[in-house]
């Protein structure tokens, strides 16, 4: 297995990744164990996970993003408290990033704050959610607009996981892994654009391992450097802005992994009509994206107005402005707050199939 060590003085935790990962979680011992998991991963992985921690007692609430609530959150808290943990408990979020969201934001709050572990089930929250400690639900403003950071104590990355996922949710990984090699490693960039069908439609799941392993390293280095997205960080947010107002407008039909896709064409489209992205750099990035599999177009209910009104209500923002992380070439990219709503408008124009 290797090993990556998030440096944050105190509060520094291992990423382990590798086969066999979760079953460290037996080793668990030390603390009571509340695990939080969603419907469809309790089916698939619950019965695995209790032989691995007996012990541990274990919320499960309806599966997807439309539970992604204040509400819910609320639950997990009140059951804790009915099963009487205490400050001293450790929760365990065992799923995608849904679950690890809300986990990490109960973890926050409960009794001002507990201890809590990762294992996260996609690839998606295997690359992304897992590591750095953002936590958070949705309310009907907008995606994530009440969290906390909330570093986990520790996260575990079993690729064992992969397996169960239907190809979509493969395709919704990949597109964070993109999202890295476009904003900080040309390599890793080049690594999914050779043979994207052993990737999406007969997956070798022992080519994830070092995309894995190298998304984490970067998201590591990052979160050390900049925890509550002060400077670098930001950077990770792109494609995200578009992204969001997508996944809000569809009502969550569209998924986060494709909503940044399409933002990430989005954001390369703007990039190249204000001069600092080339064309020939925004086609291939468009290329990659449809090569795996996603979409590379706005929807049509995606109107404009309608983009822009949602984009304006994005965390992010400053002093009323959209910002946004443009691309400059594969590989690099920057934070800008200073684009007009018209310069937005007439890139997402051009994004219409």
């Amino acid at each position: 297995m290797d090993k990556i060590r998030v440096g944050l003085g105190e509060r520094a935790y291992d990423i382990v990744i590798g086969k066999g990962a979760s079953d460290l979680a037996a080793n668990l011992t030390d603390r009571a164990n509340f695990f939080v998991t969603d419907s469809t991963v309790a089916k698939i992985w619950g019965a695995r996970a209790k032989e691995t921690m007996p012990d541990a007692k274990w919320f499960e609430f309806p599966a997807g993003e439309s539970h992604k609530t204040p509400e819910t959150v609320i639950d997990i808290c009140r059951k804790a408290a009915e099963l009487r943990f205490d400050r001293k408990a450790r929760f365990v979020a065992l799923g995608g990033g849904v679950v690890g969201d809300m986990t990490g934001f109960a973890a926050a709050i409960y009794m001002r704050g507990v201890g809590f572990v990762q294992i996260p089930t996609t690839l998606l929250a295997m690359v992304d959610s897992s590591v750095g400690g953002k936590t958070g639900v949705d309310i009907p403003e907008g995606k994530n607009l009440i969290g906390a950071f909330h570093q986990p104590e520790l996260v575990l990355i079993d690729p064992v996981f992969l397996t169960s996922l239907p190809i979509t949710e493969i395709r919704c990984g990949l597109s964070e892994i993109l999202k890295m090699g476009v904003i900080f490693d040309e390599k890793l960039f080049a690594e999914l654009e050779n043979k994207p069908e052993n990737l999406t439609f007969k997956p070798d799941y022992e080519r994830f391992i070092p995309l894995i392993l190298r998304s984490c390293e970067l998201k590591a280095q990052v979160v050390a450097a900049d925890e509550r997205e002060a400077g670098v960080r930001a950077l990770l947010n792109y494609g995200h802005t578009f992204g969001h107002a997508i996944e809000l407008l569809s009502d969550f039909n569209i998924s986060h992994g494709e909503g940044v896709a399409i933002g990430m064409c989005c954001a390369g489209e703007l990039a190249v009509q204000l001069g600092r992205f080339s064309r020939t750099d925004a086609e291939r990035q468009k290329q990659a994206i449809s090569s795996l599999g996603l979409g590379i177009a706005l929807p049509q209910n995606c109107a404009v107005p309608a983009m822009l009104e949602a984009m304006k209500r994005d965390k992010k923002n400053r002093n009323g402005a959209i910002t946004l992380v443009l691309p400059t070439q594969i590989g690099k990219a920057e934070v800008v707050n200073s684009v007009t709503d018209s310069q937005i408008a007439s890139a997402l124009e051009a994004m219409y199939a």
